[in-house]
């Protein structure tokens, strides 16, 4: 990926991330329960603890920008402030971690995601075919 396509999507993705915090502002929930649930979704990686398959099945649906946006729109069509908050988080966390350089995992390796490996040999992995 060239450095300029770089800035953009990260550009991009702080856009989001701050667009949650806005969403978040606009709602009545006490200012700390934004930080508070921001990590509730990496919950999801335990399911690499039954296998990598599945692992990275619930990884992905918690944090597919989809889940985060269908999640929120229920929110708003059943007048559920709860789903809505859910649903912000959601959005809020992905683009966190999409600024960090953490995608949506292939079922071979928890490190292999879409947007490249993570630096694997730091966990001790070195995966063959990179």
């Amino acid at each position: 990926m060239s450095p300029q396509m770089n800035i953009t999507l990260k550009v991009e993705e702080l856009t989001i991330f701050l667009a949650s915090i806005a969403a978040f502002a606009t709602m009545n929930f006490s200012w700390w329960l934004y930080p508070a649930f921001l990590l509730l979704p990496d919950l999801a990686m335990l399911g690499y603890l039954i296998n990598t398959r599945f692992g990275a099945f619930i990884y992905n649906f918690a944090h597919h920008r989809a889940t985060g946006i269908l999640t929120y729109g229920l929110g708003y069509v059943y007048v559920s402030p709860i789903l809505m908050l859910t649903g912000i988080i959601l959005i809020g966390h992905t683009a966190m971690d999409r600024l960090a350089g953490y995608g949506l995992k292939y079922a071979d390796n928890f490190h292999h995601t879409h947007l490249g490996w993570l630096k694997a040999e730091a966990y001790g992995d070195k995966p063959a075919d990179r």
